[in-house]
Formats: structure tokens, C-alpha cells, sequence
């Protein structure tokens, strides 16, 4: 939704044998049922390196397993009172046409970092703007309201 950022799933293959670290690792994902399942590795560390964002860092042994399944309204329903306790409330207040919601629940894993896995949900709702598209060319702001180290011409290259 960000700035055209792409990450690539390669479905129904293993990790290489020496992952390249990149910015979103190497994910490859596979079906469980009606469940995707995507496994990530080989996360490049780097000065803004963080899990979330709250600046938790991380090694270059992060792994991170997303599932992703749709639901139904009774069941996003606990989803969406869950997040409400925590003040996480997701955007928008419709199922998707056939009704469904999605649903992803991720685990976190880095022995440099935690001392065990942790694990995630969060349930979504379409949007209201419908996945409003938003682009920027340098986003200098993104890190708490302080200038990032961006790289940025001081003149015109034209």
C-alpha cells in the first residue's frame, strides 16, 4: 500500500541454501488447507533494522511465519473485540463481497533479539477508501517525526 513497496512469495519452494539478505528476507509460502502460510528469512540488518514500530530490532536470525485464512463475521467478530481492548481497531466495517474477513496470525522468532517466539493476530476489514493508493518519493519522516537518513539531492539533477 506504501510507496509501491513489493515483496515476492514464491509458492510451494524451499529457501535457498544461502539466502542474499534483502529488506523483506526471502519468503516462500505454501497452503495449509484454506490457510497461506508464509515463511520469511534472511532479513537484511541494517541501521533502521526494527520488527515494528516501536524500533524493536532485530539479528540476522529473525524468522518470521505468517498465516493468512478468511473468516467469517462470527469469527473476525472475537478478532475485533481483542483489538479493541488493546486500542488496535482496524480500519474500516465491512466483509469483503462474499462476506469474509482476513485473518493473519504471525510468529516472531530471533534467538539474537527474544528469549522465545512470540506470536501475533489481526483481523481486517476492507478499508473504507477501498486500499486508497499513497506514493512518495522520499518519506523523511518516517521514523517517529524525526528526519531520516534518507538520501536526497541538495540540487536539481535537471
Amino acid at each position: 500500500m506504501y510507496d509501491h513497496q513489493i515483496r515476492y512469495v514464491r509458492m510451494n519452494q524451499p529457501h535457498p541454501a544461502q539466502v542474499t539478505p534483502s529488506w523483506y528476507g526471502d519468503s516462500v509460502g505454501h497452503y495449509e488447507g484454506d490457510t497461506l502460510v508464509i515463511d520469511t528469512v534472511g532479513f537484511k540488518v541494517g541501521k533502521y533494522s526494527m520488527v515494528d514500530w516501536y524500533g524493536t530490532p532485530h539479528t540476522e536470525a529473525l524468522h518470521v511465519v505468517e498465516r493468512y485464512r478468511l473468516l467469517d463475521a462470527a469469527a473476525a467478530k472475537d478478532g475485533f473485540d481483542r483489538d479493541a481492548k488493546q486500542h488496535n481497531v482496524a480500519m474500516g466495517a465491512k466483509a469483503n463481497p462474499q462476506g469474509k474477513f482476513l485473518q493473519l496470525r504471525f510468529t516472531v522468532e530471533d534467538k539474537g533479539v527474544f528469549t522465545t517466539p512470540w506470536t501475533a493476530t489481526m483481523t481486517y476489514r476492507i478499508s473504507p477508501n477501498d486500499w486508497e493508493e499513497q506514493a512518495c518519493a522520499e518519506n523523511i519522516y518516517w521514523y517517529s517525526g524525526k528526519e531520516a537518513d534518507v538520501p536526497r539531492a541538495t540540487k536539481a539533477d535537471f
